[in-house]
């Protein structure tokens, strides 16, 4: 079955003025656009391989690919409309089970952005943040991935993109400045749906 690039909750417009349509139109209709026809090309090629050396060589497009695809499809659904802006329920954070998990583990929703913050900045490269659920112990932490790797190791809560298309239009080269802004639209609904998910033992 052949990857499709899934629609935005939210207009192109709607994460403004923290991130801008012209970065969210070039990301989704562009760069999500190309992981899903590279995945699509390479599980195409992989079907018809007639060679374990054949299928070896194909690896790198998939993973590479495929986590772009797993990644940005996260993505989306982890942002909305701002509520700071009255667009939305972005960056509001409610009393409930997310909210104490993260005050148990950091102290505070401030710190815990604040730690999460400086592990995303210091990725050297591409790569993308997370805030993952340990399987064995149901703890949050704060994980850094490279490039397009999925998280793999934990079950992802909140993803965040560091890939310089994801920012450098609006933020330039200033990591840190595109770190302050997105949580006012992370949509920690979705996150803590999410994070129940994962707690009560269902597989995302």
């Amino acid at each position: 079955m052949s990857a499709t690039l899934p629609e935005l909750p939210y207009a192109y417009d709607g994460l403004e003025p923290y991130i801008s349509r012209q970065i969210m139109e070039l990301h989704h209709k562009k760069h999500h656009q190309t992981y899903v026809n590279a995945l699509n090309a390479a599980e195409a090629a992989y079907a018809k391989a007639s060679s374990p050396k054949e299928r070896i060589a194909l690896q790198a497009a998939l993973k590479f690919n495929g986590g772009g695809h797993i990644n940005h499809s996260l993505f989306w659904k982890n942002l909305a409309p701002s509520n700071k802006e009255g667009k939305g329920h972005g960056g509001k954070i409610a009393d409930g089970p997310l909210k104490e998990a993260i005050v148990a583990k950091w102290g505070s929703v401030d710190v815990f952005i604040k730690e999460f913050n400086t592990a995303t900045a210091g990725i050297q490269g591409s790569g993308w943040g997370w805030v993952g659920l340990n399987p064995q112990d149901k703890r949050l932490e704060i994980v850094t991935t490279a490039n397009q790797d999925p998280l793999l190791t934990h079950v992802p809560i909140i993803g965040v993109d560091i890939w310089e298309h994801a920012f450098y239009l609006q933020y330039l080269n200033v990591k840190v400045d595109y770190l302050a802004a997105i949580w006012n639209v992370i949509d920690f609904q979705e996150a803590e749906k999410r994070y129940l998910e994962g707690t009560g033992g269902s597989k995302l």
